[in-house]
């Protein structure tokens, strides 16, 4: 894998903000609509693909503290750095497109289903204020992948909100938990926010 400083044209001291920057810039230049009927879509569509990753990855490793030391094709950080199996996906779920991205996950046959495509199931859930559903897709993933901090971050916020919204509430109570549809809507918001496939997205 390449050095994702270097596809941004950005140094690894780069602040967020210089990153964002730099990212949108190649984003807007490499965009498929820039490139409808020509012979170089494909060339564009796998270099927008590969900024898509690099972007993922400094934001990933930001957010997990890690330390920017890149060697020999991987990454050492403080925390687990997860490359996304599903941008599309992601970037679906952040514009509010939910059948779209159901619909990609869906087609992933059962026994090829990881962790994130439960955490990703367990965002559409809770963008459509389905607490339970969602809860159950966020345990899922995190039970799968425990080192993970998006998933532990998912399943500890619906849980905590779980807990606080039901006083007596265990993990075998199916109550229902409508009245923190909100929170978790936000929650989704600062999970995806890093890692979407597409432009506007911002590090955490």
């Amino acid at each position: 894998m390449k050095n994702p400083y270097e596809v941004l044209g950005v140094s690894e001291t780069a602040t967020d903000e210089e990153i964002k920057t730099a990212y949108r810039k190649l984003a807007k230049k490499y965009h498929p609509d820039n490139y409808n009927d020509s012979p170089l879509a494909d060339v564009a569509e796998e270099k927008m693909k590969e900024v898509n990753e690099a972007y993922d990855t400094i934001c990933d490793m930001r957010k997990n503290g890690g330390q920017s030391s890149y060697s020999q094709g991987s990454y050492g950080t403080q925390g687990s750095y997860t490359r996304t199996s599903y941008p599309d996906v992601r970037s679906f779920i952040q514009n509010g497109r939910l059948d779209d991205a159901e619909a990609i996950l869906n087609g992933v046959a059962p026994g090829s289903r990881n962790a994130e495509w439960f955490f990703l199931m367990g965002m559409i859930y809770s963008r459509r204020g389905f607490s339970e559903q969602a809860y159950s897709y966020f345990t899922r993933a995190y039970q799968m992948e425990p080192n993970n901090m998006e998933f532990k971050a998912a399943y500890e916020n619906m849980n905590r909100r779980r807990t606080y919204q039901n006083p007596g509430y265990t993990t075998s109570d199916y109550g229902g938990c409508s009245a923190c549809d909100i929170c978790t809507g936000l929650m989704c918001a600062d999970c995806l926010c890093s890692c979407c496939g597409s432009g506007g997205r911002m590090c955490c």
